[in-house]
């Protein structure tokens, strides 16, 4: 295992993120964070402050996909996790979506379906700490953390203090 990214180089990417994420929508008026549980919503809520700390307070919540995977059939019952959508709701907003890791792009599609039975909103964006390559769907990200090229048989595991009691982002090879 080995470490790719450490505590400042997680809050250097998101202070990066958080201003391409104003400049691309002109502020922060008609922006809402939804973070992809687990470490997407701990991610989402770091971000919402750094914004409300550049700008203006954002609203931040939370998005379950759980029902929306195409996966279920392949992997054990998991219990669902509370979408939280603030009170500004997502009608005519601009969403940033948030995860930790973008791979196959098979979660942001289930996202982009758990977004559709709650609202319309402006656009859909989605931000990134890693992203590793290996497209199976026809998505990006429009703000990347850092791009780590790997191969599949490679891991990447994000660390985040309010789960895993410390920060950071280890690449392991397979075993």
């Amino acid at each position: 295992m080995s470490r790719i990214l450490d505590s400042g180089d997680i809050g250097r990417a998101l202070k990066r993120i958080a201003h391409e994420i104003i400049e691309h929508n002109q502020g922060t008026s008609k922006i809402t964070i939804l973070g992809i549980p687990t470490r997407g919503a701990y991610l989402g809520e770091r971000l919402g402050k750094i914004l409300g700390e550049i700008g203006s307070p954002t609203p931040v919540g939370t998005l379950d996909i759980t029902l929306h995977r195409d996966d279920l059939r392949l992997r054990p019952p998991r219990p669902l996790l509370e979408t939280l959508i603030p009170s500004e709701g997502i009608e005519g907003r601009h969403v940033i979506l948030v995860d930790d890791v973008l791979y196959s792009g098979r979660t942001i599609r289930a996202a982009l379906d758990a977004i559709g039975e709650i609202g319309r909103p402006a656009s859909v964006q989605l931000a990134v700490l890693v992203d590793r390559g290996h497209r199976e769907l026809p998505i990006r990200a429009d703000y990347v953390g850092k791009n780590i090229p790997t191969s599949s048989t490679e891991s990447i595991k994000v660390l985040l203090s309010e789960v895993d009691g410390e920060d950071g982002v280890d690449i392991e090879a397979a075993k």
